[in-house]
């Protein structure tokens, strides 16, 4: 009997992984993140250890290198199959060798192989990412570190690719075998507010009076129960920024990581004329997962309330908001889909008292997560004229065709808006993110303690304000400069949310030493520029930072056109030219690999070399999500375990509940209870002149802005139906109306700040 010393896994089998220590350099709007990953056999025998481990999806992978003893080897990118032969030859001589690929599944998963490690050898494997940091809704900067890998429903009969899908070993964060340090360095151009985070944080440390740079940790003692997740809040968020970079010196002038590169950063703002009218039309789809993970805790704080109940009360907040004369639907999908109605049907009082009563029936009862087959039944349906089709998509968002679901948005991308919110923790950010670029929507995280609500509605105020059409981007270059973007085109424009622009600068000026780039758009039949100006010459010590994400953004366009078909021949030519860039410029793709081999001995290995997964922390299955979600077989609950409870005992959500389509409130037993009052005292202080429809409705805006103000993103929408609702009465007596009210609930809201 081998009696193994150290950290094993469940079946009884040594980790080779000790630990993980990550560095984040946030640098503005971007960050670079190096990870270093200690490895050690303590086995009798040769170890190849496999980890398949996530990473965000908008990251582009720059650096891998491994360390033995004091010789470090550095890889290099390669054709994958290349990669591979070289790998597998590299073992079966007996030398040490250490492959990083992307799944071919998915951009947001990878595999790392560190092979032929011998009895007692230790490695350090330092792996090293560039990527954007995320705008939030509160203006909050967002990177996330992942850490929780949870396995992907693969639906049925879909063919996962050959060798190129990573297998997930996964165990419960509680018995993840390894620990994680993260030290973060924060710099910007402006001085730095906060920075937050979902996991326990050591106190930030300014590092200079200005406060435009500091440093904060990652406390002991990390759980691997979430995703790291860092908000980074600078003051006056919203500047335009522009980042020129130099290009290589060694590398070739005219090819990409030889020229200068430009990444600006945009903040449209719309007219306040504008703005000021939200769309009444629109069709709006609500997609909602309801497969088994759904029933897991949104945190695992006491009291956390299910996925699906948090959705059930966000559908509430929507249905309650939509504006009159739109068309709507529901859909619920897990193994299979249905839909609350056969077509989307015309909002009403009616229909929408039929939706929420569903609505409270919803459970996480239908299986594994399938979500392309209801998407193309959605897309299937004709579009209503004049109703601008947006499609809303809550999911926990673990699947294993990731690719072929945005290849699927983007083929609908003109006849819809999609918008979509990964729930909980170790949510695809590859498929979150990726639907709503396809879809030319807005993305949105929802973890640890956050809440569903306000991200929604922030979504839902962009989906209803007018459309951007006729984008067009123009540069102005000295003479002797010329201009290649590295992004796709703009498609889509909401207020106050950032572009990015990436563009390759080729040749130089002897005199002028300033360029500009102007956005154009019409806006609700309104011609609309923001321009940005921006000097020529190279800011210092960027390192190729820009370079990389540029080659990134290109390297991905190429990829989804690649996969859009076409002759044989164009699709080998787009190959090649991923494979090039991505060698070129030493960013990671879906062609390519990290390929890192060291001399070592050189004598064979003999007899078997052991082969060690290592485990991937994973929510589900965990102590506090015990939902099984990949057959649908599994999931058979009874017609009765789910009553029609009320959605919440809130009462901001009782008053909501109680709102007309129309935007009004009935004056009722319910109503009055929530304010805190009698029906006779209500009754008593009404002004004589006021129905009671009108009345109540007053209140209930008095009632939201005195007690409920820190909930606004929430509740403004619905707000906005309601103050609209009062003007279209014509009600003479607003002003004694709003005081009698102040004084009966005790508040000082102005009529103005009603919005009357």
């Amino acid at each position: 009997m081998v009696c193994h010393c150290g950290l094993v896994t469940g079946k009884n089998e040594p980790v080779p992984l000790k630990s993980i220590e990550v560095e984040v350099k946030v640098n503005d709007h971007v960050a670079t993140v190096s990870s270093t990953l200690q490895y050690e056999n303590k086995e009798e025998k040769p170890l190849e250890a496999i980890f398949v481990f996530p990473l965000p999806a908008e990251a582009a992978v720059c650096h891998f290198s491994a360390k033995i003893g004091e010789t470090e080897v550095v890889a290099h990118v390669q054709e994958k199959k290349q990669a591979r032969e070289e790998y597998d030859d590299a073992l079966s001589s007996g030398q040490q060798a250490f492959l990083l690929e992307e799944s071919e599944q998915s951009s947001d998963v990878f595999q790392l192989k560190v092979g032929s490690l011998p009895p007692g050898e230790s490695a350090s494997i330092r792996l090293e990412y560039v990527t954007e940091l995320a705008v939030q809704a509160d203006d909050g900067l967002r990177i996330c570190l992942p850490a929780v890998l949870n396995p992907r429903y693969e639906p049925q009969g879909v063919n996962s690719g050959g060798g190129g899908s990573a297998q997930v070993t996964s165990v419960p964060a509680s018995a993840v075998p390894y620990n994680l340090s993260v030290k973060a360095h924060v710099s910007s151009p402006r001085p730095i507010s906060k920075v937050e985070s979902n996991c326990p944080l050591d106190p930030l440390n300014y590092l200079n009076p200005e406060q435009t740079q500091a440093t904060i940790s990652l406390a002991a003692g990390h759980k691997f129960d979430r995703d790291v997740e860092l908000l980074v809040y600078y003051k006056d968020t919203h500047q335009p920024t522009p980042v020129v970079e130099s290009g290589q010196a060694s590398a070739k002038p005219g090819s990409l990581m030889g020229d200068t590169v430009v990444m600006l950063s945009l903040y449209p703002e719309f007219p306040t004329s504008v703005m000021s009218s939200m769309t009444s039309s629109g069709e709006f789809i609500f997609l909602v997962d309801r497969s088994g993970s759904m029933s897991c805790p949104m945190h695992r704080g006491e009291g956390a309330q299910e996925r699906i109940g948090s959705a059930r009360d966000t559908l509430l907040l929507l249905l309650k908001s939509l504006p009159m004369g739109c068309y709507f639907n529901i859909f619920g999908f897990g193994s299979n889909y249905e839909s609350f109605f056969p077509k989307s049907v015309e909002y009403s009082q009616q229909t929408m008292d039929d939706a929420l009563n569903k609505v409270q029936t919803m459970g996480a009862d239908m299986g594994g997560t399938e979500i392309l087959e209801p998407l193309k039944h959605i897309y299937s349906q004709s579009c209503i004229p004049n109703q601008p089709r947006q499609l809303f998509l809550f999911t926990d968002g673990e699947v294993g065709n990731t690719k072929q679901v945005l290849d699927l948005v983007k083929e609908n991308a003109k006849s819809h808006r999609c918008f979509s919110f990964g729930i909980g923790e170790g949510a695809s950010s590859a498929l979150i993110s990726g639907v709503a670029k396809e879809g030319g929507g807005h993305s949105q995280f929802i973890t640890g303690t956050d809440r569903m609500q306000p991200k929604v509605m922030q979504s839902l105020r962009f989906a209803l304000q007018p459309a951007v059409v006729d984008i067009a981007v123009d540069w102005k270059v000295p003479k002797g400069v010329s201009v290649t973007p590295l992004s796709q085109p703009i498609s889509v424009i909401f207020q106050g949310q950032r572009s990015l622009i990436y563009a390759q600068l080729t040749g130089e000026s002897s005199k002028q030493t300033e360029g500009s780039v102007t956005v154009k758009y019409s806006l609700a039949k309104q011609p609309v520029k923001n321009q940005l100006c921006f000097s020529l010459k190279p800011a210092e010590d960027t390192g190729l930072t820009v370079h990389r994400l540029g080659a990134r953004t290109l390297i991905r366009s190429l990829e989804v056109e690649e996969r859009e078909g076409g002759s044989e021949k164009k699709a080998t030519e787009l190959k090649d030219r991923v494979v090039n860039l991505s060698v070129q410029s030493g960013v990671s793709s879906v062609f390519t690999a990290f390929i890192a081999v060291h001399k070592g001995s050189g004598e064979a290995v003999t007899g078997p070399m052991l082969r060690r997964n290592v485990p991937t922390p994973s929510v589900q299955g965990s102590v506090y999500c015990d939902a099984d979600f990949e057959m649908a077989d599994d999931f058979e609950m009874a017609e009765n375990s789910i009553t029609v409870p009320e959605l919440t005992r809130d009462p901001l959500f009782q008053l909501i509940s109680l709102q007309k389509a129309s935007g009004s409130w009935d004056l009722e037993t319910a109503l009055v209870l929530v304010l805190g009052k009698t029906l006779e005292e209500v009754d008593k202080t009404k002004p004589e002149q006021v129905d009671q429809e009108v009345w109540a409705t007053v209140l209930a805006l008095i009632w939201l802005h005195g007690f409920k103000i820190k909930d606004q993103d929430e509740w403004q929408l619905l707000a906005i139906k309601a103050v609209a609702w009062i003007q279209a009465q014509n009600v003479p007596c607003v002003p004694e109306c709003v005081a009698a009210g102040n004084a009966l609930l005790g508040c000082k809201v102005q009529k103005e700040t009603l919005g009357l």
